[in-house]
């Protein structure tokens, strides 16, 4: 599966954020969007989620050469601020996702089973949200998006702000989800970027530029990533 994005544009007043942007991404691969505060990303992500309208271009799935209309199910969307419906618990939360989608979640498990999955201690599993911790109301976050099995799931700097354990766990849980879809990774950390993510594209100037997978990690890999990041800044 591959999702194609083609002559994306994006307009605020006379500030063109993202310019014609061709890309396409592949399933089974974790892709690291690095870029600049401020460089799009976000912009990016809520144009392909359709938060804000593109001023041209578009975006589709294509599998097996057919091309396929992107449908809200096929995005699954992280936020770097978590948003969760802080009147209810844990379970509640879940059970009320799970009712609402029982006909789209595939393998369904118990909500313990999920929570054990998360590594959410029972004590905190009937807990009201709003006393979650940060990490914790992204794992909730995760774990949702993990149970819809999108196409698409989109990550907006998910593992800046959490703790070295959570952020660690975090990982895992991406590595082990990658299969049969495609994860774009938002970050403007390198080294997170690095060990994370299969495939490293840059985002400056307002458009994508694939990193060749045999860079990563090298002295001119890196330079050349900050040459260009700071270049930016000085626009």
């Amino acid at each position: 599966m591959k999702f194609v994005i083609e002559n994306l544009s994006k307009c605020y007043e006379k500030k063109e954020v993202l310019k014609r942007i061709d890309f396409t991404f592949e399933s089974g691969r974790i892709y690291g969007l690095l870029g600049r505060n401020g460089a799009g990303k976000t912009t990016l992500f809520n144009c392909l989620n359709r938060d804000i309208k593109v001023d041209g271009g578009g975006f589709w799935l294509e599998e097996g050469g057919r091309k396929k209309e992107v449908t809200p199910e096929d995005i699954g969307y992280v936020l770097s601020t978590p948003t969760v419906p802080e009147f209810l618990t844990g379970r509640e939360f879940l059970k009320f996702f799970m009712d609402i989608n029982e006909k789209s979640i595939g393998n369904r498990k118990s909500i313990d089973e999920y929570f054990d999955f998360m590594n959410i201690s029972r004590e905190d599993r009937d807990r009201l949200l709003k006393d979650y911790s940060h990490g914790m109301k992204n794992k909730m976050q995760m774990l949702v998006n993990m149970m819809a099995e999108p196409n698409v799931l989109l990550l907006d700097e998910p593992l800046t702000s959490l703790d070295v354990v959570v952020a660690e766990e975090m990982k895992q849980m991406l590595r082990a989800m990658k299969e049969d879809r495609i994860t774009i990774f938002s970050t403007h950390i390198m080294d997170l970027a690095l060990d994370l993510c299969d495939e490293i594209v840059l985002l400056h100037g307002g458009v994508l530029e694939r990193i060749d997978r045999r860079d990563l990690g090298g002295k001119e890999f890196k330079e050349k990533i900050i040459a260009a990041l700071r270049e930016e800044g000085n626009v």
